[in-house]
């Protein structure tokens, strides 16, 4: 107690007030550590009134409602019935950029596959060949006419050289007769060979009127004369180096002709020295020989 002055009553000293502990500050735990509250430790929902709509209240929570039983599935009446679609087929390892490239190319030969198969369809395969009715013939020899060559050359060649082949792409035949004048000739004067080609597959036009039209470019002693009468197309190519009587040279005559899918060629060539008795034929009059015969056999090779 402390003392007051007279007149005033004591007062009683004043009890310290009670400072309340202070309380541990909860310590934030990291997100990682923060569980979920169990679904039993949740608030219940308030009571709601009882309503016909099947589904959750759209101002209440989700999953709070009246209804307990699942959502009825609702029937869209635009969808295609079940079964209807395959269903897609799972990614491949051929998915993607990649993939789709080869799938595109794999769909555009089987459309180019398809599109050459009716065209073959359409316009009945390969084209036939085009013979004119020339056959192959295995001993050429027996089926040319030389009668015109042989009234410069009458001595008989008793072992003439022929040859063939027979493909599916090239039928050939091949004639060579050395030409004698008369039978005290040691060797032949003069050569004379006949070659018959058939092109099954294609056609020789571009190649023969290539090789035969230009035939002067590989020589300058060769001359080239395009003749008409024989087939398709003829070219008559002749060579003369001879400067006259008495002189060595050589002349040669070759005839071409192109028949359809048929190419053909007869040639007759002969050498001259200064050792020889007689002259040898003018190119002029060798090209008149060939004409001649060359006729003649075409008709032979069809009709023999």
């Amino acid at each position: 107690m402390h003392e007051h002055p007279d007149g005033v009553p004591a007062q009683p000293d004043p009890q310290p007030q009670s400072q309340p502990e202070p309380q541990p500050q909860p310590q934030p735990q990291p997100e990682a550590q923060l569980q979920p509250a169990p679904q039993s430790q949740l608030p219940s929902p308030p009571p709601s009134q009882p309503t016909a709509y099947p589904y959750p209240s759209p101002q209440s929570p989700a999953g709070y409602g009246t209804h307990a039983g699942p959502v009825p599935t609702q029937h869209n009446p635009y969808a295609p019935p079940p079964g209807a679609f395959p269903p897609p087929a799972p990614p491949s390892a051929g998915s993607g950029p990649a993939g789709r490239a080869v799938l595109w190319a794999a769909l555009g030969a089987v459309v180019a596959s398809a599109g050459w198969a009716g065209g073959v369809f359409l316009l009945g395969g390969d084209p036939e060949a085009d013979l004119r009715g020339y056959e192959s013939k295995a001993n050429l020899c027996s089926s040319v006419d030389y009668s015109s060559v042989k009234s410069e050359y009458p001595e008989e060649d008793g072992s003439p050289v022929h040859n063939s082949l027979e493909h599916e792409a090239l039928d050939q035949s091949y004639c060579s007769i050395s030409l004698k004048a008369s039978s005290a000739s040691s060797y032949a004067d003069a050569y004379f060979s006949v070659q018959v080609d058939l092109h099954k597959r294609t056609d020789p036009a571009p190649e023969f009127t290539a090789l035969w039209s230009e035939y002067d470019q590989r020589y300058d002693d060769y001359d080239v004369d395009e003749l008409s009468g024989f087939g398709d197309e003829a070219y008559l190519v002749t060579e003369d180096t001879t400067t006259g009587s008495g002189t060595s040279g050589s002349r040669a005559v070759t005839l071409a002709v192109r028949d359809g899918w048929m190419t053909y060629q007869m040639s007759w060539s002969a050498y001259s020295s200064s050792y020889d008795e007689e002259d040898v034929p003018e190119v002029n009059e060798v090209a008149r020989w060939l004409k001649a015969d060359t006729e003649s056999t075409l008709e032979k090779l069809k009709s023999d």
